[in-house]
This record gives C-alpha cells, sequence and structure tokens, in this order.
C-alpha cells in the first residue's frame, strides 16, 4: 500500500489527528493544558503553512507540465 503524502500533508484532517495526538501526549506527560493549547495552536499555524505552501507547489508544477505539452503540441 502507497501512501499518498500529497494529499496527508494538505488534509486538515490530518493535522487536526496529529495535534490531537501531540496535545494528549503533552497532556499525560505534563499535566498542564496550557501548555498543550500553546503547542497546538502553533502545530497548527505552521501545519497552515505547510498545507498551503505544498498545495501551491503542486499546482504550479502541475500548470508547468500542462505548458510545456501545450509547446510540444505546438
Amino acid at each position: 500500500m502507497k501512501i499518498d503524502w500529497k494529499r496527508k500533508l494538505t488534509s486538515r484532517k490530518w493535522w487536526l489527528a496529529v495535534t490531537g495526538l501531540i496535545s494528549g501526549l503533552i497532556v499525560i506527560i505534563t499535566g498542564n493544558q496550557n501548555i498543550a493549547n500553546t503547542v497546538s495552536g502553533a502545530v497548527m499555524t505552521a501545519a497552515s503553512v505547510v498545507a498551503y505552501t505544498l498545495a501551491e507547489g503542486f499546482a504550479d508544477a502541475a500548470n508547468i507540465t500542462e505548458e510545456e505539452e501545450k509547446k510540444d503540441v505546438k
């Protein structure tokens, strides 16, 4: 089974699951909900930037490929 990392890394559901796991572990280890909330917010902020950047990169790569194919046809 091959994992589609492009789809996973741009999925909000996946990032929420990761954030939930990290938050839960922080609460279990430290017992401090405030730290868990802060780290969760930081992870979701970073995840938004990563997902946006990857999605735009994949879209740009697809557009370049389409433009090259149009040039080859002419």
